[in-house]
């Protein structure tokens, strides 16, 4: 094969190659719009050069706490700034974000602390308790600060912990961070839920974080200088990006400590907020409040949402209240969302209840994703695009995982034929968009047939007194098994078991209407999964007691 004349002579230098990296979008905010509000906290006021130069010095301090290329730095805050300057003062240092879900165990967080090796630890105050727990349980011994935000008014905590702000006096402000040697090395590990064993570390790197954080402005058409409020946790995904997002567009960053709906009316009126994320549960907080905490607001909000797709009333009132709702979909092993159901104009003017059916469906990938397919898992090819059979949802690009840490196994079963498996299943419509239909094991089978749990989750989403609902498989002599809804009601709402099944026979085929209906409090992950393996085990348990009865 003749070799590619283009590339004689042609080297990769420092003048015309440079590792891709977010880190650089807070250094070029600082230089061109230095005066510019970062970050708003209560009464706190932070430029980007403050910001920028802050950040520095933290590298700077994790630098002389002994912090090199691919050392860990654990992080257990909330969204306050602390948390801001750890997404760039960590790999600023060289080393590896990993940021904790502050609603984990002790044991849970002993483990990831273990796992990831990490050596040192920041640490909310609110938090200490939990972490010296942790630390009781785990076999590492890192270095503990304490950040001590001036909007948590709890009790102290005896601790031989180092103030944040004292450690981080000790660092240089003009300290010539590290950028990374390769844009393929790690900037954060994030760890999966591992509802069924041990969580996976999931490792992202420098490339994807940029690739990932420039394709939410672009896909979400951010504008310059938007101002996001966060409601999302940035423990989860990394804030999907958006803490390197709005360097990039040079947005604003309003932090909040606690997701309560009267904070944020007050902060989308008194801050401008243009921009916010969550799964529906905030929607249904939010406009659920009392009309004396809501506020009016003089612009449109975009609110970007995950998980199941919100009820048709929920769109609605959001719409009414000035939000325009956008879905997304993603995993951690894809930085958060690479999926997006972009909005063509002509469906606005579509009845309400198409316009609710076509919101729901996740949609095509972001653009810096490569590839998104709905594929047969053992064949590998993609399935018909009707809108109804189904496959796995796979991924594959630059903003796909490294892979699992210290998981070789896992890793090579998840990239297996090339392709990112997620586990979801889902199907293709005609038009491209995808639509998830199940997890691989949340699917029932009921005499034969397939049922999505998510289709008839959606039936019952659309009667107005269900507030939340799930669907898993029960334990059936004759049917092997079949769907049981676990149902929580809306406040000042009523609805019986009768109702429901009425309601669903008029929405589904009649071996996709539940057998039962169990009317209770569903149990959640600590990032508000519904935690369905849970109830698996009560409809087993259930089906077992009417067996024996």
């Amino acid at each position: 094969m003749t070799a590619n004349p283009y590339n004689t002579d042609l080297e990769r230098n420092p003048a015309n190659h440079q590792p891709l990296t977010p880190l650089t979008f807070l250094e070029r905010a600082a230089s061109v719009f230095p005066d510019h509000p970062a970050i708003v906290h209560g009464r706190l006021r932070r430029s980007y050069v403050e910001f920028y130069a802050r950040s520095r010095q933290l590298a700077s301090a994790l630098a002389q706490g002994g912090i090199g290329r691919g050392d860990t730095v654990s992080a257990v805050l909330t969204n306050t700034p602390a948390m801001l300057e750890c997404h760039y003062g960590v790999p600023m240092s060289g080393g590896v974000l990993h940021s904790v879900n502050t609603r984990l165990d002790a044991a849970v967080i002993a483990f990831q602390l273990d796992h990831a090796r990490s050596k040192i630890v920041i640490v909310d105050r609110e938090f200490m308790p939990l972490v010296q727990d942790a630390l009781a349980l785990a076999s590492v011994r890192p270095l503990i600060i304490q950040y001590d935000d001036a909007e948590f008014s709890g009790p102290e905590t005896e601790t031989e912990a180092q103030d944040y702000e004292t450690f981080l006096s000790s660092g240089d402000p003009d300290f010539a961070w590290l950028m990374p040697l390769d844009e393929w090395d790690a900037i954060s590990i994030n760890y999966t839920s591992g509802t069924t064993g041990d969580p996976k570390g999931v490792v992202s790197h420098h490339r994807g974080a940029y690739l990932l954080a420039q394709g939410n402005a672009l896909t979400t058409s951010m504008a310059k200088h938007a101002v996001y409020l966060w409601t999302l946790p940035m423990f989860h995904c990394n804030g999907w990006c958006f803490p390197w997002t709005l360097s990039a567009i040079i947005g604003t960053h309003v932090c909040l400590r606690q997701v309560r709906a009267n904070p944020i009316w007050n902060a989308l009126a008194d801050e401008h907020v243009t921009h916010l994320c969550g799964a529906p549960i905030v929607m249904s907080l939010m406009i659920s409040a009392p009309e004396t905490e809501k506020r009016k607001l003089d612009h449109t909000v975009q609110f970007f949402t995950a998980a199941a797709p919100p009820p048709e009333k929920l769109l609605t009132d959001m719409k009414t209240a000035g939000f325009d709702v956008t879905h997304l979909y993603g995993l951690t092993e894809t930085y958060g969302p690479a999926v997006v159901n972009d909005w063509h104009e002509d469906w606005s003017d579509l009845p309400p209840a198409e316009q609710a059916a076509l919101k729901s469906r996740q949609g095509v990938r972001y653009l810096p994703l490569e590839g998104l397919d709905v594929l047969d898992p053992d064949t590998m090819l993609p399935v018909p695009r009707d809108g109804k059979t189904m496959g796995e949802v796979m991924f594959r690009g630059n903003v796909v995982m490294k892979g699992y840490f210290r998981n070789p196994k896992a890793t090579q079963e998840a990239f297996a034929g090339g392709w990112f498996h997620s586990g979801d299943l889902g199907v293709r419509h005609p038009d491209g968009y995808i639509q998830l239909k199940d997890r691989s094991k949340d699917i029932i089978i009921s005499g034969g047939e397939n049922i999505s749990s998510i289709e008839v989750e959606e039936a019952l989403y659309r009667h107005a007194a269900v507030e939340s609902v799930a669907v898993v498989a029960m334990p059936d002599e004759k049917w092997g098994e079949t769907p049981c809804a676990f149902v929580e009601l809306t406040t000042g709402k009523a609805a019986d078991a009768e109702t429901l099944r009425t309601w669903c026979k008029e929405q589904l085929a009649p071996y996709k209407v539940p057998s039962q209906f169990i009317f209770v409090h569903i149990p959640r992950t600590s990032t508000g999964k519904i935690q369905k393996f849970v109830l698996r085990e009560q409809a087993k348990d259930i089906a077992e007691k009417a067996r024996t009865a």
